[in-house]
């Protein structure tokens, strides 16, 4: 899926635990080979390459995937949108870029991005993009979505503990050997040599987006990698969002979503989820975080050091 998976394994000897490894591992290619849109014979390659013709057939599992993406598009009016994988790459985080893109250009990046005209068919398990040159990408939810399905089938196979982390989406579950709770640190974002607090999980998901590594700046303004699908323009105000909650699909499209909406519509976006608990890290350097009591007594700082 074009990201690292790290698998952890609690079993009774590491014969088994290596079984169970390969097992996980065979699920995330099942998956990668249904939903990546880099591989020319997955099913969300067709509907892609279909757009504007016709519709598509998919398997359920794709289908209720698709339908999901586009629920959390809907909720967010746009910031998240399944269809941002037709916007055209003009922003380069690579140390290549030497000036800002035009208005022009911004503008036409995002002409092809549109959930609303991803058409869905429940009886005949179709997906129909409405206009050629139309995509839909999992790459916000995917790598959350195979760590869930791992963890399922995991403690279906009777592994009682592990950690299925996707380049930091994270699903757990069970204990550590020790009996104690699996502990995950965030990295502080204006200083990545240091941690905030470590968070202690336990059958639950963990995923932080943010726009601390992959980023420009021109004037003194930083931009991220992290680009709202509705404008074209990168997201700003927040540069880390943690969600923690039951399923790390789940978690990675709020926090995705979070950084797009900003501080303010984001804290009020994820307070509709109360199963989902949250730490976001504005670009002053404050620290935000539910109003929880697992929250308070982590004994977060207020802030960290700005820019």
């Amino acid at each position: 899926m074009g990201g690292r998976f790290d698998i952890t394994i609690v079993a009774e000897n590491k014969e088994l635990a290596e079984k169970n490894i390969d097992s996980v591992v065979a699920e995330i290619s099942r998956i990668e080979n249904l939903i990546s849109d880099w591989k020319s014979d997955s099913q969300i390659s067709k509907v892609n390459q279909n757009a504007g013709i016709m519709p598509v057939k998919v398997v359920k599992e794709v289908f209720e995937l698709t339908k999901r993406a586009l629920e959390l598009s809907n909720a967010t009016h746009g910031a998240f949108d399944i269809s941002f994988a037709a916007m055209d790459k003009i922003w380069k985080f690579d140390g290549s870029m030497t000036q800002m893109p035009s208005e022009e250009s911004i503008k036409k990046s995002v002409s092809l991005v549109g959930f609303e005209h991803v058409i869905l068919n429940q009886d005949s398990s179709t997906i129909f993009l409405k206009y050629k040159g139309m995509k839909i990408g999992f790459g916000a939810l995917g790598e959350g979505y195979a760590t869930d399905k791992c963890r399922q089938m995991m403690l279906a196979k009777g592994i009682k503990a592990g950690i299925v982390n996707a380049s930091g989406d994270m699903s757990t579950w069970g204990k550590q050997p020790n009996g104690a709770k699996w502990l995950v640190a965030i990295t502080n974002p204006i200083n990545e040599e240091k941690i905030l607090p470590t968070i202690p999980i336990e059958n639950e998901a963990i995923v932080t987006s943010g726009n601390y590594r992959k980023f420009v700046e021109f004037n003194g303004k930083r931009y991220s990698h992290i680009i709202n699908p509705k404008t074209g323009y990168p997201a700003t105000g927040l540069i880390s969002v943690t969600v923690i909650g039951p399923s790390a699909e789940i978690a990675n499209g709020l926090s995705t979503s979070t950084m797009v909406l900003g501080k303010s519509a984001g804290i009020a976006f994820l307070e509709k989820y109360a199963d989902y608990r949250f730490i976001l890290i504005t670009d002053k350097g404050e620290i935000i975080h539910s109003k929880v009591a697992s929250m308070n007594k982590m004994k977060l700082p207020k802030r960290v050091n700005s820019f």
